[in-house]
């Protein structure tokens, strides 16, 4: 069993995982301050990895979002709208120090690699030797794998294989496709997007338009990277796609003669901690 932990920006979940079967055996999830002190950021995380039941030694594998020094360690948040007060912070030397057992090492990834990297060994991305993953959340977060591994620069790969640094009309991406973005071009400070899609769903014209417009307005980001990346498969995970009646045809629609296939996330949260299991693997 790999010990793994996945760093949200609301919680914090502790696991320990058989990458080989594929298997999530033990689970601990745990709420998270994203604008609290450090110490109580560290502490929480090291609380819930404490809570595991006999985590065993060996190297943890560590799905956090950025930006962050993945290679370093060092936490990189500023201006992000969390984990201010972890900026400059050593998370490796953090954890080695606090984590149960005898922590062999910590390998950092970006949580949306760890998403994909989890589907395409176990999920919706397995059988695509080049593939693209999105999460739809409070913004977009985005990977390109080949064979397995996560590609930062090529055809149709954005710097560092972040779609966030691509724009629409002269205006970064997330500027039309985000939690923030879709909230602000429906106009009602009461409703999420949650909201919204059931509103869509009742044939709400004005909540349908605005789901429409961001999502086929991503297709047609994303679809010239697919077709130079030669992507066969493009899966979509994070909060959003659990409304993937609505968000499947239009971003399909914006996709336009793009051949890649379009499917939801298959494993839930399941797909980080797998990713993250299959980073510590490959480190040793």
């Amino acid at each position: 069993m790999i010990p793994v932990l996945d760093i949200g920006g609301t919680h914090v979940t502790a696991a320990l995982v058989d990458p080989a079967r594929a298997v999530v055996a033990a689970r601990r999830r745990d709420p998270l301050l994203p604008h609290g002190a450090a110490e109580h950021i560290l502490g929480a995380v090291l609380g819930c990895a404490a809570a595991l039941p006999e985590p065993p030694d060996g190297v943890w594998g560590v799905a956090v979002p950025g930006p962050f020094d993945y290679a370093g360690g060092i936490a990189r948040y500023e201006g992000v709208g969390k984990f201010d007060s972890l900026y400059g912070v050593d998370m490796r030397a953090a954890l080695l120090a606090g984590l149960p057992g005898r922590p062999a090492g910590v390998v950092f990834l970006n949580d949306a690699h760890a998403f994909l990297v989890g589907e395409w060994h176990a999920g919706a991305a397995r059988g695509h030797r080049r593939c693209v993953g999105i999460t739809l959340g409070t913004g977009v977060g985005s990977a390109f794998l080949d064979g397995g591994r996560v590609c930062r620069a090529g055809p149709g790969v954005p710097p560092d294989g972040r779609v966030d640094l691509l724009t629409l009309h002269g205006r970064p991406l997330e500027e039309t496709v985000s939690r923030r973005a879709i909230l602000a071009a429906y106009g009602d400070r009461d409703a999420d997007v949650a909201d919204i899609a059931a509103r869509a769903r009742s044939g709400e014209e004005r909540a349908g338009r605005v789901l429409g417009d961001a999502l086929r307005d991503l297709g047609s980001v994303l679809a010239p990277a697919l077709d130079s990346f030669g992507a066969s498969g493009l899966v979509v995970g994070g909060s959003m796609a659990g409304s993937w009646d609505l968000v499947g045809p239009a971003l399909r629609a914006g996709l336009g003669p793009v051949t890649a296939a379009v499917t939801a996330a298959a494993l839930g949260a399941d797909a980080p901690l797998l990713g993250a299991a299959h980073a510590a693997a490959g480190s040793r």
